[in-house]
């Protein structure tokens, strides 16, 4: 794996969110959590602001303006750079086409898929299909090699049990990507009309001011999606 100026999945939840549009620490948090990504991205307020100063220092984020609401203490909302934006996506592709003896990597990568074009993200799980199925090979050989010198199966369920939890993510993996290029996937078209506006260079922030017109009537379930979070406690 990539050796990442910002190593904590966390970092990579807020690139996607900035990515969408820009949005301060705490609204970046109750859009994750809103979502259910809280879920499958290890998300603590605490951490939060750290990983925050850290994707500034790197360059990767930047303030873009500061908000004071009433009494309400001054708030910072920072937009994603250019050097963010390749980094997410990046990051992202490594996750998704690369198997790892971390579990949560792939669960983290799949929630935030979205943030790739639907035929890339299709592309890098053909590739992560590619990469499990030399792995497989290689189980499976050397446990064909282990019962043929008569070792005993319960000393092969470390093993075995890899080689289940491979082939489940393969299925699911290969799965998935069918699904995504037939558009079996729901959601899917909606997707890809998505980034095709980003290349059109239609930021984020003018599709939900007017998603209907610009993603029909899904948009505004996306839209609600999107911009939904609650208020901000005294502080953040």
């Amino acid at each position: 794996m990539t050796r990442r100026r910002v190593s904590n999945p966390l970092a990579l939840a807020v690139l996607g969110c900035l990515g969408e549009r820009p949005m301060h620490p705490y609204e970046v948090s109750q859009t994750l959590r809103h979502r259910g990504k809280e879920k499958s991205i290890r998300l603590n307020y605490g951490s939060l602001y750290s990983v925050v100063a850290s994707l500034e220092k790197h360059g990767l984020i930047a303030e873009r303006e500061k908000l004071r609401e009433g009494n309400r203490p001054e708030r910072t909302v920072y937009e994603i750079t250019a050097a963010g934006m390749d980094e997410f996506e990046d990051w992202l592709s490594e996750l998704l086409s690369t198997p790892s003896t971390d579990p949560s990597s792939l669960e983290s990568a799949l929630s935030l898929i979205a943030g790739l074009h639907p035929d890339e993200a299709a592309r890098l799980l053909d590739e992560r299909v590619a990469r499990l199925d030399v792995e497989l090979r290689s189980i499976a050989a050397g446990n064909e090699w282990a019962r043929e010198q008569g070792l005993p199966e319960v000393f092969l369920v470390e093993s075995t049990y890899r080689e289940a939890m491979l082939s489940a993510e393969r299925t699911y993996a290969a799965g998935l990507a069918a699904d995504i290029r037939s558009g079996a996937l729901g959601g899917t078209t909606t997707w890809r009309r998505l980034h095709e506006l980003r290349a059109a260079g239609i930021p984020m922030e003018q599709v939900l001011a007017d998603p209907v017109h610009h993603l029909g009537e899904e948009g505004r379930i996306l839209a609600n999606q999107a911009t939904q979070s609650g208020p901000a406690p005294d502080g953040a």
